[in-house]
């Protein structure tokens, strides 16, 4: 086991084909159109260079999770100015080139933090980010972190744990890369998905 939230995973031969496997394993199974939804989003957010409601209320679909609770009433009486008003500090956070990708990722999802539904967790709040950094962010739930524990790679839920989570993400990129596999941070997230969603380690 690795020390809590290790800055530079390692993987040996049996954990690095675990999740080179579950990469092709998602692959293999996934829809090639699933992420039309991400992309679309992305491409407005790219021009607006915030996110609206509507992209909010597309990514919960494209999540699958439930629009019947108290944040999502919360977030609907706000003015859809006010909430790209903060979405917008998220969105530049994410794209800022002259932080490092978890220095960027911990400002995005700090900058998110005054929105309802966005004080606790990452699942929903990693989805937004990588929306608008595709190809520097990457998505977190309870499956990536399942896929990390199988691993052998610790991540603890204190405070600032997207950051954290972001900074093993680069780790295990910069792995592939040394293993002659140019993954990017949301493919990273996939196949940690993938592994996460298997009910056992062969």
């Amino acid at each position: 086991m690795t020390k809590p939230d290790a800055t530079a995973p390692f993987l040996n031969e049996h954990t690095w084909s675990l999740l080179r496997q579950a990469y092709a394993d998602f692959h293999s199974e996934a829809s090639a159109v699933y992420d039309e939804v991400l992309i679309e989003v992305s491409d407005r957010i790219r021009s607006s260079g915030s996110i609206g409601k509507a992209d909010i209320g597309a990514l919960l679909f494209w999540k699958r999770l439930r629009a019947d609770t108290r944040w999502v009433r919360e977030l609907m009486v706000m003015a859809d100015s006010e909430v790209r008003d903060t979405t917008g500090r998220a969105v530049s956070a994410v794209n800022d080139t002259a932080l490092d990708v978890a220095s960027a990722a911990a400002e995005g999802r700090k900058a998110l933090s005054p929105l309802p539904g966005f004080v606790r967790g990452d699942a929903f709040a990693s989805a937004l980010l990588t929306a608008a950094a595709p190809d520097r962010m990457a998505v977190y739930d309870r499956r990536a972190q399942t896929g990390l524990e199988k691993l052998g790679l610790s991540l603890s839920a204190a405070s600032g744990r997207y950051g954290r989570y972001m900074t093993i993400v680069v780790g295990l990129a910069s792995e592939a890369e040394r293993r002659g596999h140019r993954w990017s941070p949301r493919q990273v997230d996939l196949a940690l998905f993938a592994l996460g969603g298997q009910t056992r380690i062969s």
